[in-house]
């Protein structure tokens, strides 16, 4: 049983470290968000590990006045995987990048959440190498151009929601940078879930990829752009929520409403769903033709890994395996 902690504030969660991203970076207000919101768990500091890889994304560890692992590229998942077996009262989250996650760890956070680990995993992607001085990343959208795609890329995009529903995660969810209220709400619930937590962070990158998310940000066209799921409410959008999302023998069509909302046969949203086909399609949903979806995809209970494990009986140890007498013969 984890203890309460005498109440803190976002500023007890601070360090001596110089937080060093460049100025007007994403991650900044990120920092900001989650200290408020481990404050707001009302757990003791002690209680809290962050376990990252490489990358901008990565150096988060140094600023949070908890336990912290600064790990190897992309192994991040793996380590966390080990510290909550190791120890399970741990509030263990991971701090990844669409580079460090996607790309030089992709096997190992696929199989964190394919095992439902007890894991926050917070994959920040701003769709660039933003460590290594803006070369493309598995998230960079067709036709970005960075210092290696200077005539544009020609790779097919990853979806990390996409990929986190296949893996099996319980929750997967996006949110976005300058969305402080959502952020830390979508924040919040991932803390409480047991099981493999998965949210996709979309993160500005001022240097290398500035301006990429403006659509979903800008007040003129966020409206029209972006569409926030609501677990039990219909799938609508725009200016006044004058649109709406349907299906058309299982394609998705945008429709306007007209004040129809009640009888435009429009879908609700269901994040608790025993099977995950409506949260894949909302996932892949891109503009201009379709909204971008924020907010919680899917959250499901599953057998927990590390609960499993201590449950399954005890082997008969190294010594055993040594001792024992199965041999085998190669002709």
């Amino acid at each position: 049983m984890i203890e309460k902690a005498a109440t803190l504030n976002a500023n007890d969660f601070d360090t001596d470290q110089e937080v060093r991203w460049c100025p007007s970076c994403g991650d900044y207000a990120i920092l900001a968000v989650l200290k408020q919101v481990l404050a707001d768990l009302g757990l003791p500091r002690e209680r809290f590990a962050f376990v990252s890889g490489i990358g901008c994304a990565s150096r988060l560890p140094y600023y949070l006045n908890t336990f912290g692992f600064h790990t190897l590229a992309g192994r991040a998942p793996t380590i966390a995987t080990g510290l909550k077996l190791a120890c399970p009262d741990l509030s263990v989250w991971v701090i990844t990048g669409d580079g460090d996650g996607l790309g030089h760890g992709l096997n190992h956070l696929v199989h964190a959440m394919r095992r439902n680990v007890d894991l926050k995993i917070l994959l920040f992607n701003n769709e660039v190498h933003g460590l290594s001085k803006g070369q493309f990343s598995p998230t960079s959208r067709l036709g970005t151009r960075t210092r290696s795609s200077p005539q544009g890329s020609i790779e097919q995009p990853m979806r990390p929601l996409e990929l986190a529903l296949s893996a099996g995660a319980t929750f997967v969810a996006r949110t976005i940078d300058v969305d402080g209220e959502h952020l830390a709400q979508t924040l919040r619930r991932a803390a409480d879930h047991r099981g493999t937590a998965f949210v996709e962070i979309y993160q500005n990158c001022k240097v290398f990829n500035d301006g990429v998310f403006d659509y979903a940000t800008d007040k003129t066209t966020k409206a029209d752009n972006v569409l926030y799921l609501e677990h039990g409410r219909p799938l609508m959008f725009g200016k006044d929520r004058t649109r709406g999302l349907v299906l058309r023998e299982l394609d998705p069509l945008v429709i306007e409403l007209d004040g129809r909302a009640e009888t435009a046969g429009l879908p609700h949203h269901d994040e608790r769903a025993a099977r995950p086909t409506m949260a894949h399609l909302l996932a892949g949903l891109t503009g201009p033709e379709f909204p971008e979806c924020f907010g919680v995809f899917r959250v499901v209970e599953r057998p927990v890994f590390e609960l499993d494990r201590a449950a399954a009986p005890a082997d008969d140890g190294i010594e055993q395996l040594f001792a024992d007498d199965d041999m085998w013969s190669v002709e």
